[in-house]
């Protein structure tokens, strides 16, 4: 990343905790049994519907923001 960011810090801290718990409902919604802290017993695969779910909703949320619609949807 730039300016000598990690790819796990937030660009914006205070999303954070919105972050992880958007996490933890997708992946309840996936039927993924993810935890906090270490989840080495979770295939890449599992971990990848994970960050992709969220990255749909995300666009999906800044999508209907643009449009006038808020984002707090699915």
């Amino acid at each position: 990343m730039t300016n000598g960011q990690s790819s796990k810090q937030a660009t914006v801290p205070e999303a954070r905790a919105a972050l992880d718990n958007m996490k933890y409902e997708i992946a309840r919604e996936l039927g993924i049994n993810l935890k906090q802290g270490d989840n080495g017993d979770l295939t890449a695969r599992e971990n990848g519907y994970v960050g992709g779910y969220m990255v749909k909703k995300m666009i999906r949320q800044a999508e209907q923001q643009m449009a006038g619609k808020g984002g707090t949807n699915n």
